[in-house]
């Protein structure tokens, strides 16, 4: 008997609720432990104002990730879509800036874990946590799903501890206050912090390949768990202004567990802080997924190494792709200073999900599932929200995308073909 093909196509095995599951994962961790502390400092009273335009700007970002999810439902997300729709130029951009902004956020996620669960061990504790999640995902994204979901809970369970006991513990107080020094740039810079506590639902979209039917699975998915992550949030910005104000907020380095202490059920601070490590794995197993697929993408059309767009005979995913990005994360937090590494990461996001929403605009009437207006705020927030963000942000995003450009010049000069070519199981470019 002769042996059986080596599979080029990840298994689809994802259905509805895994997809809301994995969206939810995505976007409730630990930035929503943090984020509110550099939002507040930023914006002040001026908070939730922020914090709707976030929310306005993901949703349109998403409706324009579900659209073309739709329509191009492959592994890769806006890395394929830019190259479909604008030109491989823009699609190994969205890449890369995919790629190299989310293994810096793995690589912070996965130091925030060792730092909560022993200071002292942050950085063994960092890598094992990714040498563990890499073996979770080399084994299906089945087992995946279950391990978000198990991850989902705690996180959802602490969230409502802090609710819980801000509001039945004696914290709660009128807090909101004036607006007065409340300022428009400062609400465009709490909307920058807050918008990466939403960017997870284009998790999904990297994860086309994977979802049963997806042009009906995804578009329906994406907002759904969106409109889930935005009551969430907004409860616990409430309660949070609630509990503590805007200027203990600002000052705080961990806002909810403080927003706890500050009432009749400060015993509850420590279950609170087992929520942030257990959002900590669930944003990494969550990023990991997104990043590997993306690689395995970028691998299928030779803007990285050949070797990454293996399919697991067995387990059907892109086994190679998911070491390599276990690898370069456990490196990174066993010896570099991440805490410098991630400021090109938000602009580097922004960016990417920019190019989708220019894809996006592209549609035509026949493609299109939400009004096209939609995909053009998304483009014009995004790159409001970029150029809001610090200095030391724009620079390092700035330096990340020329840095992309160049290999992607050097590569075309040696290699026009390898440049240009599209994988052959994409459909033709309208």
């Amino acid at each position: 008997m002769s042996p059986e093909p080596t599979p080029t196509r990840l298994a689809r095995r994802l259905g509805f609720l895994d997809a809301v599951v994995i969206g939810l994962g995505s976007m409730i961790g630990a930035g929503v432990f943090a984020a509110f502390g550099p939002a507040a400092r930023a914006a002040g009273n001026g908070l939730l104002v922020g914090m709707g335009l976030a929310a306005l700007v993901a949703y349109c970002n998403a409706t324009s990730s579900a659209q073309l999810a739709a329509i191009y439902p492959e592994s890769g997300g806006t890395y394929v879509y830019g190259r479909r729709r604008l030109g491989p130029i823009w699609g190994f951009l969205a890449g890369w800036c995919f790629v190299v902004g989310k293994v810096a956020s793995c690589a912070a996620m996965a130091m925030t874990f060792g730092s909560y669960a022993s200071p002292a061990l942050a950085r063994p504790l960092a890598a094992f946590a990714v040498v563990a999640l890499t073996v979770a995902n080399y084994t299906g994204v089945r087992k995946t799903v279950v391990l978000t979901k198990v991850l989902l809970v705690a996180t959802l369970a602490a969230l409502a501890a802090v609710i819980g006991a801000v509001w039945l513990g004696g914290a709660a107080q009128p807090r909101l206050g004036s607006i007065a020094d409340v300022t428009f740039h400062g609400v465009l810079q709490s909307a920058g912090f807050l918008f990466f506590a939403f960017a997870g639902y284009a998790r999904l979209a990297t994860l086309g390949e994977e979802v049963v039917e997806p042009a009906r699975t995804i578009p329906r998915a994406i907002p759904v768990a969106l409109g889930i992550t935005l009551l969430v949030y907004a409860a616990v910005a409430v309660s949070l202004l609630a509990g503590l104000g805007s200027a203990n907020m600002a000052a705080s380095a961990a806002p909810l567990a403080d927003a706890v202490e500050a009432g009749r059920f400060a015993w509850l601070s420590p279950a609170v802080r087992v929520g942030a490590t257990t959002a900590s794995l669930g944003v990494l197993l969550s990023l990991m997924v997104g990043v590997s697929r993306t690689a395995f993408a970028m691998a299928k059309s030779r803007d990285l190494p050949r070797a990454f767009a293996a399919v697991h005979p067995r387990f059907g995913g892109p086994h190679r792709a998911e070491v390599g990005v276990g690898v370069v994360v456990a490196a990174i937090v066993s010896f570099a200073d991440v805490r410098g590494a991630i400021g090109f990461s938000s602009f580097a996001v922004l960016l990417y999900y920019a190019i989708a929403n220019a894809a996006a605009w592209t549609l035509g009437r026949d493609e299109r599932r939400w009004p096209r207006v939609l995909s053009g705020l998304g483009l014009l927030g995004c790159i409001v929200m970029a150029v809001a963000l610090p200095a030391s942000s724009i620079l390092g995003g700035a330096g990340v995308i020329a840095v992309g450009a160049g290999v992607y010049a050097i590569r075309r000069a040696i290699s026009p073909g390898a440049a240009s070519s599209l994988p052959s199981n994409l459909p033709p470019a309208p």
